[in-house]
Order: structure tokens, then sequence, then C-alpha cells
């Protein structure tokens, strides 16, 4: 019996190849939501939060609404302030008022 050995012509494997390696990896999103639901999640708990801007002031307040620019911030010793998140340094929860079962005794 004669077989015929069957091979691959050697040029279309290299253009397999090369377009394999030439796609590009596609860019990462602009906006990945993380933020988004931070502030929902705050938001609805009704967080007391830390609030510290660059120039090192703190603000200390629960979080009414947020938009893509700026976030509302309420506070009960003084007036709600408006404030923009390109003046925020990082926000982070008020350790005062944190209720983790950690720090509960038994």
């Amino acid at each position: 019996m004669n077989r015929k050995l069957i091979r691959p012509n050697l040029t279309e494997i290299k253009e397999q190849f090369n377009s394999k390696l030439n796609r590009k990896k596609p860019t990462p999103p602009e906006q990945t939501n993380a933020e988004n639901y931070y502030f929902i999640r705050q938001m609805n708990s009704k967080t007391p939060m830390v609030i510290l801007f660059k120039d090192g002031k703190e603000i200390h307040g629960i979080i009414e609404w947020y938009d893509k620019n700026c976030i509302k911030v309420h506070r009960n010793d003084a007036p709600n302030l408006l404030i923009y998140k390109d003046s925020i340094k990082y926000i982070y929860k008020d350790p005062a008022f944190d209720t983790d079962s950690d720090t509960e005794e038994r």
C-alpha cells in the first residue's frame, strides 16, 4: 500500500503565526465602575466618611450624591458641601463610627 504524505504549506503557517503576533491587546475600559459601586454602597448605608483634601484639610460627613466631577457631603454640625473630586486626596470610612464585629466585646 502506497500512502502519500500530506504536508501543510509553510507560507500559510507563517501567515497565521504573523497574524497572531500582530494582534494587539485591546485597550482597557476608561471606567471600571468600581468608583460608582463604592459611592453607591456608602450612600445607601449612610456611612460616615472622612474626606482628606490635597492641602491637608479633613471633612467629616455622609456622601449624599456624586457625579463625574464632584460629590455632595452632608454634615450635621456644618453646612453641606459640594466638593470637586480633583481636590480630594483620598476618602475613607470614619473610624469613630466603625461598626465592625472585631471591635465588639464578647
